[in-house]
């Protein structure tokens, strides 16, 4: 599932375009009203633009959503994933309601807690195109997560949109 960028009310919708071969074990969404901007290059990232898509959230809680359900989130990281040349942004979260919500704050609580969690989710954006004869994705940032106040900077300084 997907949301619909270029319709009115941006409506969540079947990907049609993509055939995933293996499942995800985490929440997928994006946070409402943000976009990533294809007309800013970030150096820290090989220069890669925005995807002009809204900010991609992977919550890593035990508790599987609904599609379309709004989560209340604490954000710990994020992955700065390049795909096809443009930056796509990871934030890793937790949802609020987790039982083990207060045992991650930043990004390295997750190793400590969710032992091969981040590895799991940055081999899964790696990889998941390979099967449609697409290259690797490729993630900047030395190929690590950035931590929360790293994420809420580089946020900032790219100037994202926050409708």
């Amino acid at each position: 599932m997907e949301v619909a960028t270029d319709e009115p009310f941006t409506p969540i919708k079947q990907d049609t375009k993509k055939v995933f071969r293996y499942n995800i074990n985490w929440n997928y969404g994006l946070l409402p009203q943000t976009w990533e901007d294809p007309s800013f290059a970030n150096n820290e990232v090989y220069g890669a633009f925005g995807d002009n898509d809204p900010v991609d959230v992977v919550e890593i809680g035990e508790r599987r959503g609904e599609i379309g359900e709004i989560l209340k989130i604490n954000p710990l990281g994020a992955l700065a994933m390049i795909d096809e040349g443009e930056l796509d942004w990871k934030i890793v979260a937790i949802s609020l309601d987790d039982p083990t919500a207060s045992l991650v704050n930043d990004i390295d609580d997750v190793e400590k807690h969710f032992p091969g969690t981040l590895t799991a989710i940055r081999d899964w954006f790696k990889d998941y195109k390979i099967p449609d004869g697409k290259p690797a994705n490729k993630f900047g940032i030395g190929n690590k997560a950035a931590n929360k106040v790293r994420v809420q900077l580089l946020l900032f300084l790219e100037s994202y949109s926050f409708g």
